[in-house]
């Protein structure tokens, strides 16, 4: 009998080891890699330089030639989106309330949707929108991580990243954010 029990601890003692020994080979093992889930404006929180045509389909203005001294409303919209319609009448019902913003409004749409959108409401009566056009190069909706649009980012007055608006925002929400 002491012959069975000193051989059944024997092999329960051998099964604990090869327990411990497979759980520590598990945590020896290297850790894979993080994945980067950080969007570009999260790295670079500076503002961004990419270009825009303008609605004469011939003129590229570049973001890097923005001006330091007043925060910058960069806009991504599509000209027959209903939301950013909405948001459109918002931001000139309280375009007061943003006259210290420098605003430029990019889309994904060809150049006459585009004229469209700006003449439909008047933009050139606001001296603070300062370019409405296409982004040539696709870059701003991966940039930001942009799904839908209206999709609005905010800079302050030293081209550095406030906030970020998805879908829409209020008047007050961009005075507050251009004021930081």
């Amino acid at each position: 009998m002491k012959k069975i029990l000193l051989l059944a601890a024997l092999l329960l003692g051998m099964l604990q080891n090869n327990i411990v020994s497979a759980q520590n080979t598990t945590a020896e093992k290297p850790a894979e890699p993080k994945k980067d889930t950080l969007l570009p404006y999260q790295k670079n929180p500076g503002l961004p330089a990419f270009k825009i045509l303008e609605m004469d389909s011939t003129t590229t203005f570049n973001t890097y030639d923005i001006k330091p001294g007043k925060p910058t409303l960069l806009m991504f919209f599509g000209p027959d989106c209903g939301h950013c319609k909405h948001q459109m009448e918002k931001m000139i019902a309280g375009m007061d309330s943003l006259k210290q913003l420098q605003i430029y409004m990019v889309s994904f749409a060809n150049p006459t949707p585009i004229k469209n959108f700006y003449e439909e409401f008047h933009l050139d009566k606001y001296p603070n929108v300062k370019v409405v056009g296409k982004d040539a190069e696709f870059f701003f909706g991966s940039f930001f991580g942009a799904r839908a649009v209206p999709f609005m980012a905010v800079y302050d007055k030293h081209k550095k990243f406030v906030k970020k608006f998805e879908s829409s925002a209020t008047v007050q929400q961009l005075y507050e954010a251009s004021r930081k």
